[in-house]
């Protein structure tokens, strides 16, 4: 069975780009606009890491990994912020709230391929 990551942002080249350099690495990648969508899909189906946006319209990325951190099924499934934000009282916000790493864009896609890797211990 693949590896299976999804990733929620509202921008469609940021998700066209992750999908690219996570598709070619070899993980399966299912996309979500905003957080909400991605919460639908993270609740209807298993994924082994999520990568998401903060700033979205609908459901903020941290709303949404608020929600999925108060189900059993979601607690150790790594979430991997990928935002323009670089703050340290937000990144502390993120941590607390259950996100494993913290990506800056504009981002290397070898390095997000990297920290997937590193997150996903494969």
């Amino acid at each position: 069975m693949s590896t299976r990551i999804l990733t929620v942002d509202d921008s469609a080249s940021i998700r066209l780009t992750t999908n690219v350099a996570l598709s070619n690495a070899g993980y399966e990648v299912t996309e979500a606009v905003n957080g909400a969508e991605g919460l639908d899909k993270a609740k209807s189906g298993h994924f082994d890491l999520i990568v998401t946006d903060l700033n979205m319209p609908i459901m903020d990325g941290l709303t949404m990994i608020e929600e999925l951190r108060k189900s059993p099924a979601h607690m150790g499934v790594p979430i991997i912020f990928l935002t323009t934000e670089s703050d340290n009282d937000l990144k502390a916000r993120a941590k607390a709230a259950g996100a494993t790493g913290w990506l800056t864009k504009p981002f290397d896609p070898e390095n997000l391929v990297k920290i997937a890797r590193k997150v996903l211990g494969r």
